[in-house]
């Protein structure tokens, strides 16, 4: 049996402030992803997390797609 799809993107791009989630422009929001498993985004996530360290403003998020396509199921990661 074929292991359940977990579906999650990464994405990232310069913040507005450091305290929020607003980003600068949209256009330049970096779609990285869609990944199979949280093990594989995180994995995405770290590597682009580490080529914009130096600017404080650059942040990249995981976001949980199966949570929103299937609210009802809760999955352990």
């Amino acid at each position: 049996m074929a292991q359940k799809q977990l579906l999650h993107l990464v994405l990232g791009g310069e913040l507005t402030d450091l305290d929020g989630v607003n980003f600068r422009n949209l256009e330049e929001v970096d779609v990285v992803g869609v990944y199979p498993n949280y093990a594989e985004a995180k994995k995405a996530w770290q590597a682009k997390a580490q080529q914009t360290v130096d600017n404080a403003h650059m942040r990249y998020f995981i976001v949980h797609l199966h949570r929103l396509l299937d609210p009802e199921t809760h999955q352990e990661e």
